[in-house]
């Protein structure tokens, strides 16, 4: 959800920026309303012999730009500027204000040159390839970490891109393979870039891409072939990871055990996440009792069953009848932790050689 002060900040940081990228309408502009009525009152001299007003002076200059002067001159440098003042005045500064009216009220539109000034306006943001399911919850993630997300789909059909425009989100219809796409989101100054495209190809071009505009940024790449994965570790310096082996613990582990919550590998080890209601066993022991004798890590707590989730409660907590209790593991501790509740056995998960 974006807050209100955040909303402004962000329009102040874009205004920057479109000035920025607009300096020289804006040079153009000093130099037509503020210099040149100086020269028409120090050249110009009226039918009554005075030197012209500045206020008349600039209003000749302003409907000089439309083709209709207000001053009939006869001084050679001003013959001049009646003649140049036109052409370059509708060229380059009244195109400048009109696109620059155009990218300030008209930000709702998903344009590559609106995308690409809401980039300048970010630095150490993170770059996400692929607005599908997979990048989507990157987003969503990376969002209520409080971190800015610029987003690049190559198709306008995906299935959240309605979804991340509601949302706010910047977001670029364009192929991310193309040579401008990447200059676009600004990364030599983003912190990382996630390559969540359904395309193993695609996704290692963006990676190669991105190390090579900003030697600096993390890379973390998703591949469908799992043996890409150990190679683009060692050879690319990135984060390479693997939908299957990220989600074969947890639909393995889900379909032996229906309590686990949450199951992820360190190494060798496979640990797992459940939630214990205390009935058997588990009440009059303390938390720390429960991490020693069991391996257990008692991630949150909530007393009776009922109120607040209390996270990370202390060593010397006290479990009581009723409480419920999320323990993380290795299986095979876990496994021993139900047999101490007098749970039914969970079935042995003989491809990881435990029982």
């Amino acid at each position: 959800m974006v807050t209100l002060r955040r909303r402004l900040a962000m329009n102040l940081l874009y205004l920057r920026a479109l000035l920025r990228r607009f300096r020289t309408t804006a040079l153009m502009a000093v130099l037509l309303f503020g210099c040149m009525p100086l020269v028409y009152r120090w050249r110009h001299v009226g039918a009554d012999g005075h030197a012209v007003s500045l206020g008349k002076a600039l209003r000749h200059v302003y409907f000089l730009l439309y083709g209709q002067p207000s001053l009939d001159v006869d001084d050679s440098l001003l013959m001049f500027l009646d003649m140049v003042i036109p052409p370059v005045g509708i060229a380059v500064l009244v195109d400048g204000v009109v696109r620059f009216a155009y990218l300030f009220f008209a930000r709702h539109r998903q344009d590559k040159e609106w995308f690409e000034v809401i980039a300048e306006t970010f630095k150490g943001h993170v770059v996400v390839c692929g607005a599908g399911r997979v990048g989507y919850r990157v987003v969503v993630q990376l969002r209520s970490l409080g971190k800015d997300v610029v987003v690049v789909e190559k198709r306008e059909e995906a299935a959240f891109v309605a979804v991340l425009r509601d949302e706010q989100v910047p977001l670029l219809i364009d192929d991310i393979r193309s040579p401008q796409c990447l200059p676009r989101t600004n990364v030599k100054k983003a912190a990382a870039i996630v390559c969540a495209t359904d395309d193993d190809l695609a996704n290692l071009n963006i990676a190669l891409d991105a190390r090579r505009m900003n030697p600096d940024i993390r890379v973390v790449i998703r591949l469908f072939d799992d043996d890409l994965v150990a190679k683009v570790r060692d050879t690319f310096k990135a984060e390479a990871l693997s939908s299957s082996s990220l989600a074969a613990p947890a639909m393995a582990l889900a379909a032996l055990d229906p309590r686990i919550v949450h199951s992820f590998r360190i190494g060798t080890h496979l640990m797992v996440v459940s939630v214990f209601e205390a009935r058997s066993g588990l009440p009059g022991l303390t938390i720390s009792e429960v991490r020693d004798r069991f391996g257990g890590l008692t991630l949150s707590m909530r007393r009776g069953g009922k109120g607040d989730e209390w996270l990370h409660p202390s060593g010397d907590t006290r479990i009581q009848a009723g409480d419920m209790v999320t323990l993380q593991a290795e299986y095979k501790d876990y496994k021993q932790l139900r047999a101490f509740t007098m749970e039914p056995e969970a079935p042995v998960y003989a491809h990881h050689g435990e029982g």
